[in-house]
C-alpha cells in the first residue's frame, strides 16, 4: 500500500513539475517577444501617424507577427481591420535594386524592426506596363496590412535598371526614400549568370559559359550588350534616377558587407529611414551550415533565407575577371563620387 502511495505521489510531482517547466518556458518566450516589441519611439512626424507613443499600445506591435499574419492568409475580417486601425499603406521606402545585390536579405533583415512591415512578394508595379496600367489603388491593395505608425517597404530589383520607373515612382511620391544595395560589380555579374544558369539546368537546357557572354568574341573586349554586365554599371542607371530625385533620397547599402557584417549596415539604414535603433546583434546569428547570417525575432521564432540564396558560383577564367574589374573601375569611381560612399572594390 505504501509503495502504491509513493508511486502515485511521484507521478503527481512529475505532472506538476512538467506544468511548472512549461509555464516557465511560456513566460520566458513571452518576455522575449514583448522585449523586442515594446513601443517604438514617436515617429508620427515621419511616418504619417496621428497617435503619440502613449496612444500606441504595446499589443499593437505584438499583432505584427500575429494578427497581421492572419490578414496575409486571409483569415481576418473587415471588422478586425476597423477595430485594430489597420491600413494598407503605399510604401514610404523602396528597395529599387540591384538584382543579385542582396535585396531579399536586406528586406528580411529590415523586417526585424517593429516599425517596418514588408511586402513579401516582388510586386513589379512600376516596371511592368500591364501592372502599372491597373492604377495606384491596385498597387496599394498589394501592400500588407499595417498600423499607421509603421512604414511599409517593398522591393523589386528590376526597378533600378528600367527606364520608365524613376518618373513613375516620382509621380507617386516625390519624397520617397530609395535604397540601393550593391555588390562588387564582377561578383554580382557572375551571381546573375549563376541564377540564370541554374534555371536553364532545371529545364535540361544548355547555356553558354560566362566568359563567352561577358567578352565579345569579335573584339575580345567586355560585352556591354550582355545584361549581367550592363546591370553592374551602377552609375549609368543612377544618373537616370538623379533626374527625378536628389542624392539625399538615396542610401547605398554595401551588399558584400551585409553578408559578412550585417549589423552596421542595418544601423545605417535605420538612421537613413529615421527609425529608432532597434535591430541588435541579438537579432542576427551566423549559421555555419548555411554560411551566412540568419534572423532571430525572439527566442521562439528564427528564420533563414531560402536555400537558393548563396549559390556556389562556377569557376571563371581569372583573366576575364581581371578584364571585367578593369572595365568597371572608372564607373565605380564615379559611383563613389556621386553617392559619397567609397566601397572596397578591387
Amino acid at each position: 500500500m505504501l509503495f502504491k502511495q509513493q508511486a502515485w505521489l511521484r507521478q503527481k510531482l512529475l505532472v506538476l513539475g512538467s506544468l511548472a517547466v512549461g509555464s516557465l518556458l511560456y513566460l520566458v518566450a513571452r518576455v522575449g517577444s514583448l522585449d523586442r516589441l515594446q513601443p517604438i519611439c514617436p515617429i508620427e512626424g515621419r511616418l504619417g501617424g496621428a497617435r503619440s507613443q502613449a496612444e500606441f499600445p504595446l499589443r499593437a506591435l505584438q499583432f505584427k507577427r500575429g494578427l497581421l499574419h492572419e490578414f496575409r492568409k486571409g483569415n481576418a475580417s473587415k471588422d478586425q481591420v476597423h477595430l485594430h486601425d489597420l491600413v494598407q499603406q503605399l510604401p514610404k521606402a523602396i528597395i529599387i535594386g540591384v538584382r543579385k545585390g542582396g535585396t531579399r536579405a536586406l528586406l528580411e533583415m529590415l523586417n526585424l524592426h517593429p516599425a517596418v512591415v514588408k511586402a513579401s512578394q516582388e510586386i513589379h508595379f512600376f516596371d511592368n506596363d500591364e501592372n502599372y496600367g491597373k492604377g495606384i489603388e491596385w498597387y496599394r491593395k498589394k501592400m500588407p496590412f499595417s498600423y499607421p505608425q509603421q512604414i511599409t517597404i517593398e522591393k523589386s530589383p528590376a526597378y533600378f535598371i528600367t527606364e520608365e520607373v524613376p518618373e513613375r515612382i516620382y509621380k507617386m511620391n516625390s519624397s520617397i526614400k530609395l535604397l540601393i544595395i550593391v555588390r562588387e560589380p564582377t561578383t554580382r555579374a557572375i551571381s546573375d549568370y549563376t541564377q540564370v544558369l541554374e534555371g536553364k539546368e532545371r529545364k535540361n537546357k544548355t547555356y553558354y559559359k560566362f566568359e563567352k557572354l561577358a567578352i565579345d568574341p569579335n573584339t575580345c573586349e567586355v560585352n556591354t550588350k550582355y545584361k549581367a554586365v550592363r546591370t553592374s554599371i551602377y552609375t549609368k542607371h543612377l544618373e537616370r534616377w538623379l533626374k527625378y530625385f536628389p542624392i539625399e533620397q538615396f542610401h547605398v547599402v554595401d551588399g558584400d558587407r551585409l553578408i559578412t557584417e550585417p549589423l552596421p549596415e542595418l544601423q545605417l539604414v535605420e538612421k537613413f529611414l529615421n527609425l529608432p535603433p532597434r535591430i541588435s546583434q541579438y537579432n542576427l546569428y551566423f549559421n555555419a551550415t548555411r554560411g551566412f547570417y540568419c534572423l532571430r525575432f525572439n527566442i521562439i521564432f528564427n528564420k533563414c533565407l531560402a536555400g537558393s540564396k548563396g549559390r556556389i558560383h562556377p569557376e571563371v577564367d581569372p583573366s576575364v575577371i581581371t578584364k571585367l574589374r578593369k572595365f568597371f573601375h572608372p564607373f565605380n569611381q564615379k559611383f563613389y563620387q556621386i553617392t559619397g560612399r567609397t566601397l572596397n572594390w578591387p
